[in-house]
């Protein structure tokens, strides 16, 4: 079912801080941001490498507001992992058989996520307490537009 880890999503106070410091000390490139009103969050997706099954990434997400999902984790948590994201084939394939298997979602249905993806979310209850997020890619490795800062 899973081809891949498309991504780990890390919560920061800081969006550029946290691009600059990733940048510098990994030497990962941004090739994608953007605003998520709907998941209330401002996010910068940086590179790792490619492979068979699609690109891997680290996702930076900084909150629209401290009431939003990762606002919330933040004044929970403080800075750190908040999800992983894995690359699957069909997002609404993967989200039926996976509910089928007892598994609670979090989406009914598939919905936007990062770089025209199609993603949805599963309970962390009922996959060892981690936040997990299923991603369709949409827009090949190749075809994504790389953003220098």
């Amino acid at each position: 079912m899973f081809m891949r880890i498309d991504h780990i999503g890390i919560a920061c106070h800081d969006l550029e801080e946290k691009i600059e410091l990733f940048s510098r000390t990994f030497e990962l490139t941004v090739v994608a941001r953007e605003v998520n009103e709907e998941q209330g969050v401002k996010e910068a997706m940086l590179h790792i490498a490619d492979g068979e099954g699609g690109g891997s990434y680290i996702q930076l997400l900084e909150p629209l507001s401290e009431e939003s999902p990762v606002g919330k984790f933040l004044a929970r948590r403080g800075e750190g992992v908040h999800h992983v994201a894995f690359g699957v084939p069909d997002v609404a394939d993967a989200m039926h058989k996976i509910k089928e298997k007892g598994v609670r979602l979090l989406d009914e249905r598939p919905r936007h996520g990062s770089m025209g993806s199609e993603i949805a979310f599963l309970h962390p209850k009922d996959v060892g307490g981690m936040l997990t997020e299923l991603v369709q890619a949409v827009t090949p490795v190749q075809n994504v537009k790389k953003v220098h800062m």
